[in-house]
């Protein structure tokens, strides 16, 4: 049985920009500082990623809500073995 492609920032990031139009967005890819750690993989990347977010669907939405559309737009990733993801909502002008 084959595994999927491995996860990378620049197509969380894609996603992203597709589904939520953000105004400003930053993914970084922190896989590496949790080798050995519960979910890590052997390659050092595409299971821990850190997604810094503005977007236009945010207006009006509590924080939850907001997380809770990243996670809805990376859900394929999630499925697909991206094990934490630490959003950081931005909500400057």
């Amino acid at each position: 049985m084959s595994r999927p492609p491995p996860i990378t920032a620049q197509a969380l990031e894609a996603r992203l920009r597709e589904r939520l139009q953000p105004l400003r967005l930053t993914v970084i890819d922190e896989s590496h500082q949790h080798a050995g750690h519960v979910g890590a993989n052997d390659s050092g990347f595409g299971t821990h990623f850190r997604v810094r977010i503005a977007s236009p669907f945010f207006t009006g939405k509590t924080r939850v809500a907001c997380h809770r559309l990243v996670y809805d737009a990376a859900q394929d990733f999630i499925d697909q073995g991206l094990h934490a993801l630490a959003i950081e909502i931005d909500t400057t002008s």
